[in-house]
């Protein structure tokens, strides 16, 4: 299974459309070669690198989606794929872009095939979401890309 953009390539900077300095929008992402076992897709997107005094475990999650569709192959530019969609470290639901406080961040665009939909679960955020994933994940790729507000 993988997981790219055409926006960008993995380790590379993000376009500032898709940040907190441009239009907030999600980039496109395209999917393939997702296991014929799989039942559902999972996107998480998180950024590792926050200063502890802002957060304490250092993550900021920016997007998470369950019960994405096998047969999704892609992600539109400002769209929001079929599934559902959880909340973000900001307090809402949906894509929050990046926009570091203080340096570059990495970005990082996580997708997992899971052998079953979440549907049933009660899910609201990404530590629920892992948890519902435990022991359901049969691939998993991801796609990270840089950002820093400096270099805009």
């Amino acid at each position: 299974m993988q997981l790219s953009s055409p926006a960008f390539n993995y380790g590379e900077p993000i376009p500032r459309i898709y940040t907190c300095d441009g239009q907030n929008i999600n980039p496109p992402l395209v999917i393939s070669g997702v296991s014929q076992q799989a039942a559902s897709l999972v996107l998480i997107m998180e950024d590792p690198d926050v200063p502890p005094q802002i957060k304490i475990n250092g993550l900021f999650v920016h997007w998470i989606v369950w019960d994405i569709p096998v047969n999704v192959n892609k992600i539109a530019q400002d769209s929001e794929p079929l599934g559902t969609v959880g909340y973000n470290t900001s307090g809402g639901t949906g894509y929050t872009g990046p926009c570091p406080p203080d340096r570059e961040h990495r970005y990082f665009f996580k997708l997992f095939a899971l052998d079953k939909n979440l549907a049933d679960v009660k899910i609201s955020n990404r530590d629920d979401l892992l948890a519902a994933m435990e022991g359901h994940v049969l691939e998993e790729s991801g796609l990270m890309g840089v950002y820093d507000r400096a270099k805009k």
